[in-house]
């Protein structure tokens, strides 16, 4: 009886996991997909946590989000090399300063500019130092032999 028991506690708290990593994989997908419109929220970061939680908690939706369009390159790239492609670096600098130079016309606060800046400058600093993925450095180097 008591083995009976201990199986079905261990199917509940393996269920239980499950729907909390469910829960958490489309809770960084909203944040993601807000960071996709609004400057200053991170897309990719929360797209990593996203793919990471749905790989714990639902396969459809991990699946799901390595054959979309947008997203599943980042994520392959970033899963096979910690790769990210020269066009998301520059985009991310570019949202990077002009989302620190709107806050500093907006927040007055001299700390607060400091620590975002200091924040960007780290963020924009280990986006710009991964490395591109081996498909398009093999594309960029063909296109300046021409």
């Amino acid at each position: 009886m008591s083995v009976v028991i201990l199986i079905v506690g261990l199917n509940w708290i393996s269920v239980m996991k499950r729907i909390i990593y469910l829960v958490l994989a489309y809770f960084f997908l909203g944040l993601a997909l807000i960071g996709v419109a609004l400057p200053g929220l991170p897309t990719v970061p929360f797209l990593l946590l996203t793919a990471w939680c749905a790989s714990r908690g639902s396969e459809s939706l991990h699946q799901w989000l390595y054959d979309h369009p947008k997203f599943g390159k980042l994520l392959i790239d970033w899963e096979r090399e910690g790769a990210i492609s020269r066009r998301t670096k520059i985009i991310t600098v570019i949202l990077l300063v002009g989302s620190w130079i709107i806050m500093y016309y907006r927040i007055p606060n001299f700390w607060v500019q400091l620590s975002t800046a200091i924040i960007f400058m780290m963020s924009g600093t280990f986006v710009v130092t991964r490395p591109e993925p081996a498909v398009d450095k093999e594309a960029s180097d063909s296109k300046e032999e021409e």
